[in-house]
């Protein structure tokens, strides 16, 4: 279930996609998918007067030679000025000599490599003020020139590409990404594990999730033969696209595998999350633990959580701990819930009196009586006979209990201890009217009766 619709982010970064995942106690997975692989940089491409481009020298053997002309010594001195002002950050001033070396020496004048380093200073200009429209229009006009190096042409492909996806038009940028690869290809050249991702992540815009899986696997699996570990949000991508395809076990693999790499907090969240939707309980827990130890926990909803599956995993000593610790603290709020949350947990550990003193703290911030009837079961498990009877009475006059009838069984119970037979009797009675604690009461009032008759059988025997 989509919480947030991952097509309306589209700017070149991480973006957050909430995904409602079955957590034991409520908590949503989260799932990164980023929008592109690599940050998008500007390309400053210019020779001096009479050198063509320099090609990668990795490469340069296998590339086709182009008669490249030459920039003339003039027209690469304004170049170079315009150069100069933009890197010192005076953009207007890199624009007016762009303009003037454009328009005073005339188009049909500069030859094409001229032109080309001419527009691709005006892009890298236009690139650095953010005006991504005109920087757009500047490297398109880069490769409109014929007899550029290859290099040149190559890269500038690859800018545009990135650019439409900058400007969100997603179908035109694929486009020019599978004109760039088939221009590698023909180069007999490895894209590379980045242009991939950028390809997948292109088709994920376009909702062709099946292209976007196998791309950014391709990615992947070229960084893992290399040896290097693949980027976070390359996995993140692929571990939404498998999730969205309902393989919830795949994505807990590519989780277990992430955090042997990217120690973060959501993904643990994340994997305890899908353990759960698993049914693996006992590592979901485990999962969270871990995360608890390194100190990622923060949040209280987080803490509460934590001492949630503590407890369904049967370990209420954990919770208890986690709980006390978090309110004394102060990052878990003392609140009458979580008070409560933590003297049910020492109790269900066995630790009677730490469980006491929470849960009167949880009763005196009630005003309804349910939390007195639980602290009188407290008091009664404690033998403190009198508190017990006391808070049930508390909880009758606060009243909105769930189980009165259980209530008058403590009470009941609580009397006959303090030989205060009749209120006993009296309570017995009310719980009698209900068939949940009917044959209960039955038998503490067997129970009684025998042992009145057995005191005054021992006075009469005095």
């Amino acid at each position: 279930m989509m919480t947030d619709n991952p097509k309306s982010k589209t700017r070149l970064h991480p973006v957050l996609v909430n995904l409602g995942c079955s957590f034991a106690i409520g908590a949503a997975a989260v799932l990164a998918v980023p929008v592109a692989s690599s940050l998008l940089s500007p390309v400053l491409q210019m020779s001096g007067p009479g050198q063509a481009f320099a090609q990668d020298s990795e490469n340069k053997e296998r590339r086709e030679t182009r008669r490249t002309p030459a920039i003339r010594a003039k027209v690469f001195e304004v170049l170079n000025e315009a150069q100069v002002a933009a890197d010192e950050k005076r953009y207007n001033e890199a624009i007016k000599i762009l303009n003037g070396l454009r328009d005073k020496t005339g188009r049909g004048e500069l030859n094409s490599y001229e032109l080309a380093n001419l527009y691709n200073l005006y892009a890298f200009v236009y690139f650095t003020q953010e005006n991504y429209p005109k920087a757009l229009e500047s490297y398109e006009n880069v490769i409109k020139q014929p007899d550029i190096p290859i290099a040149m042409e190559l890269n500038t492909k690859y800018t545009i590409a990135q650019l439409y996806f900058v400007a969100e038009n997603y179908r035109a940028g694929v486009k020019t990404l599978l004109e760039w690869f088939k221009f590698k290809e023909d180069l007999q050249e490895d894209p590379g594990a980045g242009a991939y991702a950028l390809l997948a992540q292109g088709y994920y815009q376009l909702n062709d999730q099946d292209k976007a899986l196998r791309y950014i696997e391709v990615a992947i699996n070229d960084y893992e033969k290399r040896g290097k570990v693949p980027k976070e949000q390359w996995w993140g991508l692929q571990r939404y696209l498998y999730y969205e395809k309902g393989n919830t076990k795949k994505v807990v693999e590519l989780l277990e595998e992430t955090l042997k790499h990217y120690q973060k907090k959501n993904y643990w969240l994340q994997l305890s999350s899908l353990y759960n939707e698993l049914k693996r309980e006992n590592e979901a827990t485990a999962a969270m633990e871990a995360a608890y130890e390194q100190g990622l926990l923060e949040k209280d909803k987080e803490l509460v959580n934590m001492a949630y599956l503590f407890l369904q995993s049967e370990v209420p000593y954990k919770a208890a701990k986690v709980l006390d610790e978090g309110i004394k603290k102060g990052a878990i709020p003392a609140t009458s819930k979580n008070l409560e949350l933590l003297g049910n947990s020492w109790r269900q550990a066995q630790e009677v009196k730490k469980a006491i003193p929470e849960m009167e703290k949880a009763a005196a911030k009630s005003d309804k009586g349910e939390l007195w009837s639980r602290l009188g079961s407290v008091y009664l498990d404690n033998d403190e006979f009198a508190k017990a009877a006391d808070a049930i009475e508390s909880a009758f006059k606060k009243g909105g209990l769930k189980r009165p009838d259980s209530a008058y069984l403590v009470l009941g119970m609580a009397r006959f201890n303090l030989e205060q037979y009749d209120s006993a009797r009296r309570a017995f009675k009310q719980a009698l009217k209900d068939d949940r604690s009917a044959d209960y009461a039955r038998q503490w009032m067997k129970f009684m009766e025998n042992e009145l008759a057995r005191q005054e059988a021992l006075k009469d025997e005095i």
